[in-house]
């Protein structure tokens, strides 16, 4: 299956604050916050949404192909995603600009206040879907993954006139997309995605009822966190698979984009929506593990070993003899 994971690429710098933000908060002056958090530590990784997912991709055997846009510096990190299987021969460099900038700051709670520049990530919309379907020789999905406005509603559009089958994944771009824009980026999809928080997002800045949403996409699959996962579709039965639950807690920044690499790697098997949610539960928690979002320890073999203590040998075994690992 031919994949085409369009979106951020960015550099993360995470950092951890050893207390809760919400204990420095005043609740009759939110209307004049000004407050500086004194940080323990500070780690700089790879990131960007579609940049992670790719990596997930990747690492569980297959060839994704990364489609954004990045700055010069961009020389290193593009050795890396081709190492661990990601195709970056469709990116987008800039002349002038950097590779986007992710600014996160991870409290005792696991809340988290981030910034994003958006540096190279502004000329992601000079990108035609169109050359890099050719390039690829066919497209069979392309991941909408947030990226800049223009560019996302360009490559949704493009997917359209290709008639290639596409993933609408609006997440963090939501609050600065206009409620057409929304519209037009869920309308048609074959998966629509998002969590809690953006499914009320979704419906307040399109109009629609869940109903609505349902009538217009092929799945709509909401990551619950601790809770596990939830996959509608219209007509059909819900599906709730739980989480696998985490040895630690290290840092839950890119644990829905892994959830969306191995949801993505299972559906390119054959895999049925229950399978696909167990293995992208699986992969989201080896993340949440991890320190950064792009993890050398998430891999097939690690994932089955996951899914056998989360889920039972059965659902395991299945799984194993579709992503062809050792047991």
């Amino acid at each position: 299956m031919r994949i085409a994971v369009t979106g951020s690429i960015a550099t993360d710098h995470l950092m951890q604050f050893p207390g809760r933000f919400t204990d420095q908060l005043i609740a009759d002056r939110l209307d004049t916050v000004s407050l500086s958090f004194l940080v323990d530590h500070l780690e700089v990784r790879r990131g960007g949404v579609a940049a992670n997912i790719a990596f997930g991709l990747g690492r569980l055997g297959l060839r994704p192909l990364l489609v954004g846009a990045v700055g010069a510096d961009f020389g290193p990190y593009r050795a890396w995603l081709e190492e661990n299987g990601v195709d970056t021969g469709c990116v987008h460099v800039s002349g002038t600009a950097q590779t986007a900038r992710f600014m996160c700051t991870t409290d005792l709670d696991q809340n988290q206040i981030a910034s994003f520049y958006a540096g190279a990530m502004a000329e992601a919309d000079r990108i035609s879907l169109r050359s890099v379907a050719e390039a690829a020789e066919g497209l069979d999905l392309v991941v909408i993954s947030p990226n800049a406005p223009e560019a996302m509603v360009r490559h949704t559009e493009e997917a359209r006139e290709l008639a290639v089958p596409f993933l609408a994944d609006p997440s963090q771009q939501l609050p600065r997309l206009t409620p057409e824009q929304v519209r037009s980026l869920v309308d048609g999809a074959r998966y629509l995605f998002t969590n809690e928080y953006e499914a009320v997002l979704l419906l307040e800045r399109t109009g629609w009822s869940e109903a609505e949403v349902l009538d217009r996409v092929g799945a709509w699959v909401t990551t619950l966190g601790p809770r596990g996962a939830r996959i509608e579709r219209a007509g059909g039965a819900t599906v709730t698979v739980d989480a696998v639950p985490a040895e630690a807690v290290a840092d839950p920044t890119g644990i829905g984009d892994a959830f969306r690499a191995g949801f993505l790697a299972a559906v390119s098997r054959g895999l049925g929506d229950e399978d696909a949610a167990r293995l992208g539960s699986a992969c989201a928690t080896l993340v949440l593990e991890a320190v950064g979002s792009q993890d050398l320890g998430l891999g097939p073999a690690a994932v089955v070993d996951r899914l056998r203590t989360a889920y039972g040998e059965q659902v395991a075994a299945r799984l194993v003899e579709r992503l062809a690992v050792a047991a």
